[in-house]
């Protein structure tokens, strides 16, 4: 017989979890709607709805109470910390953004497009989930929700070969990850009989000082790795990053390389912080004495950076430029894992809203482009100054902002990083980043080069949407904002570390 304190305790715990549910009652009424309506009034329909779902998953999250890291909630399972409560409206903005710019792409088309509305939400929920969790097997089951999905999302396009290529190499790859990254949460489990991050952390913490325990510990350590730098699309585990976004309708790339990233940078910081390491007085954190797996994770992040920037160089079309941009992007984040200080967890998350706005504004002028006719090639934008000004501007802003150039965004968010890494003096790995932040000014500049200073291949004409245009707005206020008034956002991010 269930004892009646567990069944009142996790009825409590329901409000916590009321922006999944609000998103899980969208996704069913989108079905039920998808059954009703015919093909072409799909989109604008599933559009609306979506989005007044994802708006109301947001109501919640302000009549719950101040988050605190001892708040638990349906058995443990899930935490209400300032981690879970930033990160849910980080997810819900993303997924918004991305709905919009595949609303007026034309690369789903209208049979398509409920099934991609629908597992956007889904994915949505996933990582709304994996945030909060703090027992290893809600970890994975959430992990999975989201990256199963996330197959689906990239084969959407059935009879287009690229997408079904792209969806293969993607199950491939996430299938050995997750596989191995399950196989590390069973050492741990072994070694402490709980599936429980306190309890794991307190058990691992003891276990370091025994040397047969500390061979497992390790161990477990590189299992991990191996689905966190999957997902964030590092160094060795990012080959399938290039191709799955070229193949990938431009949305649902946009979507990938900015939601499931994060939720795998959120998933360091929840597993490692507590589990590897001890928060010392001073805002500072220590390895735990024989796993230095900070010195690991520099190298991981040097290499992944220089990767990424080098085979960004040869790039012609412009989605697999992303695309090692992307990559190049995870090694600067995981600099701030690196710094095991509170400042380096402030300067990932900074950065990390930094790069979502930056970042889908690239893909959507790339949307665009690809919706009025135009390729993926960076031909295609010759002459895109005289053809399309705003689009053009735009473009010019967010790929400056991608390089860490001021007055924009990310200069503010690579100095964060920076600073991070030089006050726990790893200057090895600061010269690396800056050398890197140099080669990545030749392929990004080689766009804006093509945008202002080519002339024309293509008479095709940019006729750029109202909406398309508060979209593009709506991207670019944040990315020039930020790079003139950061002090707001720096302050919520200071009051959740």
């Amino acid at each position: 017989m269930i004892p009646e304190e567990f069944i009142k305790s996790n009825l409590q715990g329901i409000s916590f979890i009321g922006p999944e549910i609000i998103l899980a009652m969208a996704m069913m009424i989108l079905l039920i709607v998808g059954v009703i309506l015919p093909y072409w009034r799909y989109r604008l329909v599933f559009t609306i709805l979506a989005l007044v779902g994802l708006a109301g998953s947001l109501l919640p999250l302000w009549k719950l109470p101040t988050p605190d890291p001892s708040l638990t909630y349906l058995s443990k399972l899930f935490v209400w910390d300032w981690l879970t409560f930033f990160f849910k409206p980080f997810f819900v903005v993303a997924a918004a953004f991305v709905i919009l710019i595949n609303h007026g792409s034309r690369e789903i088309d209208n049979v398509e497009y409920s099934e991609s509305t629908i597992l956007v939400l889904a994915v949505t929920m996933g990582m709304m989930l994996l945030v909060a969790s703090t027992d290893l097997l809600m970890i994975y089951l959430a992990f999975e929700t989201m990256g199963i999905l996330s197959y689906l999302l990239v084969g959407i396009r059935a009879r287009d070969l690229r997408s079904g290529e792209a969806a293969l190499k993607y199950v491939l790859y996430g299938a050995f990850t997750s596989g191995t990254m399950l196989f590390g949460f069973s050492l741990l489990f072994g070694l402490a009989g709980s599936t429980d991050l306190l309890e794991i952390s307190q058990q691992v913490a003891a276990a370091s000082q025994h040397p047969q325990d500390k061979i497992l510990l390790i161990v477990a350590v590189i299992f991990f790795l191996a689905g966190l730098l999957f997902k964030t699309a590092s160094f060795p585990f990012h080959f399938w990053c290039p191709d799955v976004y070229e193949g990938a309708p431009t949305p649902i790339t946009a979507f990938l390389s900015v939601g499931p990233k994060a939720a795998g940078f959120a998933l360091f910081i929840r597993l490692f912080y507590p589990l590897f390491s001890s928060a010392g007085e001073t805002g500072a954190y220590e390895a735990i004495s024989g796993l230095d797996w900070p010195s690991i994770l520099a190298l991981v992040s040097a290499i992944t950076m220089t990767l990424g920037n080098l085979a960004a160089i040869h790039q012609n079309n412009l989605k697999r430029l992303l695309a090692y941009s992307s990559i190049a992007h995870a090694g600067y984040l995981l600099m701030g894992i690196v710094a095991l200080s509170e400042l380096g967890l402030r300067s990932v998350v900074f950065y990390l809203v930094v790069y979502l706005f930056m970042n889908l504004g690239a893909f959507a002028v790339v949307t665009l482009v690809a919706s009025a006719g135009g390729s993926e090639e960076i031909h295609s934008y010759r002459g895109l100054g005289s053809r399309a000004p705003y689009v053009c501007v735009a473009m010019a802003i967010f790929l400056f902002s991608l390089i860490g150039l001021p007055p924009f965004a990310g200069f503010v968010g690579k100095v964060y990083l920076f600073a991070a890494v030089i006050y726990k003096k790893i200057y090895w790995l600061a010269v690396v980043a800056a050398l890197n932040t140099v080669v990545s000014l030749y392929y990004y500049l080689r766009v804006v080069k093509a945008m202002f200073l080519e002339k024309s291949t293509e008479p095709i004409q940019i006729q750029v949407s109202f909406g398309s245009q508060v979209i593009l707005f709506a991207l670019l206020v944040p990315t020039l904002g930020l790079g003139i008034y950061w002090q707001p956002l720096a302050s919520v991010v200071s009051g959740m570390f």
